[in-house]
């Protein structure tokens, strides 16, 4: 699963990035409230400490529950339990208590997902003018002739096409494919960007939105 783990701590955030990575989760960490917010969208479970530098993790925790539907575990030291009750009444799912055992931790986070995430429907087919995009199969048409995609192109295009009505930042797209926070190589991406185009015929099936990202286009 995506996981987002926040915590004023990098070091500690590292420490248990680096254990769902060898988990086979995409795993991320950020370390302020603010970044977390804005990352959260993108993900399936946030791991929060509350004890962040610039927001309050209760308040944290309520804007996220506002925001999306995603599973939030706590991972904090002990701490009474009117702060347990006022976190879960803030929005939390399940609390998990420094020092615990990563065998738990990833059991209670599989069934908060378990609980928060309804089964998905079967993946349809998505359809943009005359390109057509086939989750279940990872096929792509154009003008109903094939289009030989790469795995990371066909996410690319997937991920543009399943947000076709909004503008996606470059930023996200990096965190969604390649599971870094920021551009950390711009040609990376530019270059998935520029093949696609070639592979679809022109620049119109992907728009650059100057200073902020791509949006699918119509051709």
């Amino acid at each position: 699963m995506r996981v987002l783990v926040v915590d004023g701590d990098p070091a500690t955030a590292e420490t248990l990035t680096s254990g769902l990575r060898r988990h086979g989760h995409a795993a991320k960490s950020v370390h302020t409230g603010t970044e977390a917010l804005q990352a959260c969208r993108l993900v399936d479970l946030v791991l929060l400490n509350f004890d962040l530098s610039d927001l309050d993790g209760l308040e944290v925790c309520r804007r996220i529950r506002s925001t999306v539907d995603t599973g939030i575990i706590a991972v904090t030291a002990p701490c009474p339990e009117m702060d347990r009750v006022l976190g879960l009444r803030a929005g939390l799912d399940d609390y998990v208590v420094r020092p615990f055992g990563f065998v738990e931790l990833l059991a209670r986070m599989e069934a908060v997902v378990r609980r928060v995430q309804p089964p998905e429907p079967p993946a349809q087919t998505i359809c943009c003018g005359s390109l057509q995009i086939d989750p279940a199969t990872r096929q792509v048409w154009l003008d109903d002739q094939p289009v030989d995609l790469t795995f990371k192109e066909f996410q690319l295009l997937h991920l543009l096409a399943s947000n076709r009505e909004v503008v996606v930042r470059r930023g996200e797209i990096m965190s969604e494919i390649w599971q870094e926070d920021r551009v950390k190589s711009t040609r990376t991406l530019d270059t998935h960007i520029n093949t696609l185009r070639n592979k679809l015929g022109g620049s119109a099936w992907i728009t650059t939105v100057r200073g902020v990202g791509y949006q699918i286009g119509q051709g």
